[in-house]
């Protein structure tokens, strides 16, 4: 089925953001299990194979509506150097994309797009439940200090 030229783009574009996103995460859980925060790596990696269904849905639906999934495009990844900037960069970017999704389902509302539309909205609730792990992340931080926070990273063997 023949798409809209613009529907394809905005896939394209949130597509971009998903592999952006996956390889972000992966470095931030990959640098989490180094440093001994198996709790923070796990929660961050399952975040990463999230992102990972998200490309492969976008993909999909491309290919659906006789689009060219772009996987060769990357937007700028923010690798944090401590534990608290991971958390605040995957923030942002879970902030953003909550941001950009709602703006993609627009496009694919005035398309007529119900079928991208119903996806936009499925990865939509993800990216909202991401936001929502990374504030909690963030809040406990604020609230625990950032030695207790780490403390309870760190997996009992």
């Amino acid at each position: 089925m023949k798409g809209s030229a613009k529907v394809i783009k905005v896939l394209n574009d949130r597509l971009a953001e998903e592999l952006t996103a996956i390889n972000q995460y992966m470095v931030h859980s990959e640098m989490c299990e180094s440093w001994g925060y198996g709790k923070l790596h796990k929660g961050i990696e399952k975040q990463a194979y999230d992102e990972m269904h998200h490309a492969e849905w976008l993909i999909q639906r491309i290919l659906f509506l006789e689009g060219s999934p772009t996987v060769s495009k990357l937007n700028a990844m923010k690798i944090g150097k401590t534990v608290k900037d991971i958390v605040l960069n995957d923030y942002e970017a879970e902030v953003d994309a909550v941001k950009q999704y709602n703006a993609a389902i627009k496009v694919a509302v005035e398309a007529g797009d119900n079928g991208t539309r119903d996806l936009l909205q499925k990865i939509l609730k993800d990216e909202e439940g991401h936001v929502d792990w990374a504030e909690e992340q963030r809040d406990q931080i604020e609230q625990m200090g950032i030695a207790n926070y780490l403390q309870n990273q760190v997996e009992d063997d």
